[in-house]
This record gives structure tokens, C-alpha cells and sequence, in this order.
């Protein structure tokens, strides 16, 4: 019996998910978010290389928590400098992303790092009088002005992209 597709994001993490953990990562997750977690600034310009986790002695406590790992990213050399000053600043947001003090630093490896261009989005076409008509009765019952023209300008998106593909 035939499952249905399935999402593509679905089989490439099944599939990354045993190299990223040969790497010290738990799961793809922070390898794939790595721009949204550090910003716009180290996004394509670092990678992350692997974790590295210090040994756990067998006399601990079971219900402490593990030690923070150690971060290996690599980057070139003007923005290593630039990181080494705000590694805080991006320990923090990493600890932000996992929910708890997972790194405690972050070592800089200099290597070439090739950059990823930015995809440019088509422009979207502008709606007709009657599709933004249409759009505004529909949102008339919202109260909150700032809600209506998030959801307006997302509605346009829509229709734009849903039309564009129709045709």
C-alpha cells in the first residue's frame, strides 16, 4: 500500500541526521537554522564544524546537567576577529536555540569559507481590483489595524503566487 509523498525536508534530515551526529550534533537542526540562529553577520560567513563534548566522570550526579560542549566553527580571518569579539553575544543565541547552556565556547578554525548567495525572489505581481476588493471584505471583522495590514499584505502574497502558478 503507497504511503504519499512525503516532505523533502523529512528525508534529507533522515539522511543528514548520522553525519551530523558523527560531527557531535544531536540532530541537523542547528546546521540547517545556523543564519536564523546567528544573524545576518556570520550566516554565510561561518560554519559550523562540529561539537565538541568534554567527558562526563562516571561519579556525577545522573540528574545534573551534561557540561557545555565546545563549538568548532570555521571562518576567514577578518571575520574570525570580528567573531572572537561577539562569541558571547553568539554562544548566547545558540543557548537560545537549544533551550538550555549547551555551548560554553566556541572555538575559530580559519579556513576558506565559501559564501552563499542570497536567492532573489521573483517580484509578485500586483493584485487586480477585484482580488483586492475581494481581500478587504474578508478582513473588515479584524479590529487591530497593525493584524489587518500583516494580514492583508500576506493575503496579496497569496493570491499573487497563487494565480501566478494557475496560469
Amino acid at each position: 500500500m503507497p504511503k504519499g509523498a512525503k516532505p523533502l525536508a523529512d528525508l534529507v534530515s533522515k539522511a543528514m541526521t548520522p553525519a551530523c551526529r558523527k560531527r557531535g550534533f544531536a540532530s541537523v537542526d542547528i546546521v540547517a537554522s545556523w543564519a536564523d540562529i546567528v544573524g545576518e553577520r556570520y550566516g554565510t560567513r561561518v560554519q559550523p564544524d562540529r561539537l565538541i563534548w568534554p567527558r562526563q566522570p562516571e561519579l556525577t550526579d545522573p540528574d545534573a546537567p551534561p557540561q557545555p560542549a565546545t563549538l568548532v566553527v570555521h571562518t576567514d580571518g577578518a571575520t574570525a576577529l570580528i567573531l572572537s569579539h561577539d562569541s558571547g553575544q553568539v554562544i548566547e543565541r545558540i543557548n537560545m536555540f537549544y533551550g538550555w547552556a549547551a555551548i560554553g565556547r566556541i572555538k575559530i578554525l580559519q579556513k576558506p569559507v565559501q559564501v552563499k548567495q542570497a536567492v532573489q525572489r521573483k517580484e509578485l505581481r500586483t493584485l487586480t481590483r477585484s482580488e483586492e476588493k475581494k481581500l478587504d471584505e474578508s478582513l473588515e471583522g479584524v479590529q487591530n489595524e497593525r493584524l489587518r495590514e500583516a494580514l492583508k499584505k500576506l493575503g496579496a502574497q497569496v493570491i499573487a503566487k497563487n494565480t501566478d502558478q494557475a496560469a
